[in-house]
């Protein structure tokens, strides 16, 4: 059985269109945050919550969620709309309250010692944060350690070699190199980037995320039920299987895992 009939609601979700629309939007990140994460949060909180419907046989309702990452709340509302309890933690207090949104649960925390009991939460998901912090597989761990059995931690983020590895460093400025990157924009704009390669954005490849994946299973942590490119149409999943040309292509890494 193949993928996609294995994992229906998620592969519907992932169409030529709804790629193109996020690709549209990204540029607008730092210039119009408020549009930039409004949207990435409604389409994060759709996907887990057909992620969740395709291996659990359930939804978001009822489930206990947390974000590792989650910033400054833009997630809260699309995650309790679902009628998920939703944790956000965050690392920088800045960060929590940059936008100005209250968020009832959210914790200040260190997403490689998570602050919560073995077993906690249905769902621990990170969008786009393992590239920010030096060791991935000490977050990745730990996102597993407060999943309760049966439920599912997805880690999903940015690699390296694809187009957006250097964030707003440019297209590709860090295949040059991470700190020819950062340098040149630092000359261009008159002040570092915002992600600082070496302090707060690192080279996680496609092959990095898929052996800590294998490594879950090897430890008798969790299945690894699903991997696949998080912006491409379902018809491009086929990407993460093939080695060199996954670095490039893949973009944005998904693992789901369903811990034992």
């Amino acid at each position: 059985m193949n993928r996609h009939a294995r994992f229906p609601a998620t592969a519907s979700l992932a169409t030529l269109s709804r790629s193109m629309g996020l690709l549209r939007s990204f540029p607008s990140e730092q210039a119009d945050p408020a549009r930039f994460y409004g949207g990435l949060a409604e389409d994060t909180a759709e996907l887990i919550a057909a992620v969740s419907l395709d291996i659990t046989g359930a939804g978001l309702a009822g489930a206990s969620v947390l974000d590792v990452g989650g910033g400054p709340g833009y997630f809260a509302d699309a995650f309790h709309a679902r009628g998920a309890g939703y944790v956000g933690l965050e690392p920088d207090v800045g960060e929590m309250s940059a936008a100005g949104i209250e968020v009832a649960a959210g914790v200040r925390g260190d997403g490689a010692a998570l602050p919560f009991r073995d077993d906690a939460f249905d769902v621990v998901y990170s969008s786009n944060v393992a590239e920010h912090v030096p060791d991935f597989t000490a977050l990745g761990d730990e996102m597993v350690r407060v999943t309760r059995p049966g439920g599912l931690a997805v880690l999903s983020y940015t690699v390296w070699l694809g187009p957006f590895g250097g964030h707003e460093t440019g297209v590709w400025e860090h295949y040059v190199g991470g700190e020819f990157a950062r340098d040149r924009h630092t000359r261009k704009h008159g002040h570092p980037p915002k992600n600082v390669f070496g302090t707060s954005l690192f080279d996680v490849s496609c092959a990095d995320g898929l052996a800590w994946a294998r490594s879950l299973e090897a430890r008798g942590l969790a299945d690894v039920r699903l991997c696949f490119p998080r912006y491409h149409p379902s018809w491009a999943w086929w990407l993460v299987r093939v080695p060199v040309l996954r670095e490039f292509l893949v973009s944005n890494l998904v693992v789901v895992a369903q811990k034992r």
